[in-house]
């Protein structure tokens, strides 16, 4: 029997944090499922096929079992769905640990057969979060340091596309 891991998220852009806990999280389960999924309280820059494509390209060099599925429903419910016994969430500051520990017991009163599994990020990636990225980015700043280069370009052909000032 193997070890399924669920890695959920928006990854609007997917960033070097990110990353990090897939290269890190994939260690951990024989196969892991990065779940894009839609975020009602998020405005996303891209669209969750365009992300999913996104998120695909970044893994392809990873030495591990790593799928991409979509998700519009509960993260137990997909957790169920795709037969994984772990959920992984990538803290980084106290903040998050606050909103992710309110959720996990959330989810275990859900489902007490998924656990939550959670990585701190790395210290030199724990301020990068997707929403600074896109603000950064329609302000015309560098996001070299938080993306991949591929990613870079995307973003700052997105915020082109959006005219000055980002719309």
């Amino acid at each position: 029997m193997s070890r399924i891991g669920v890695y959920p998220g928006t990854f609007d852009p997917i960033t070097l944090g990110h990353m990090d806990i897939i290269r890190r999280g994939a260690k951990l389960v024989d196969r892991l499922v990065v779940g894009v999924t839609t975020n009602p309280s998020k405005s996303p820059m891209f669209s969750v096929e365009e992300r999913m494509a996104t998120v695909r390209r970044e893994v392809e060099g990873i030495d591990a079992v790593i799928d991409v599925v979509s998700f519009d429903a509960l993260l137990m419910d997909f957790a169920v769905q795709q037969g994984a016994s772990v959920i992984v969430r990538g803290l980084r500051a106290v903040a998050d640990f606050e909103y992710e520990y309110q959720m996990a017991g959330m989810n275990q009163q859900l489902n007490r057969e998924v656990e939550t599994v959670f990585l701190m990020a790395d210290v030199a990636l724990q301020p990068i979060a997707s929403r600074l990225v896109k603000e950064i980015a329609l302000f015309r700043g560098n996001i070299a340091n938080f993306v991949t280069p591929s990613v870079r370009d995307e973003v700052v052909a997105r915020v082109a596309s959006l005219g000055p000032r980002g719309g």
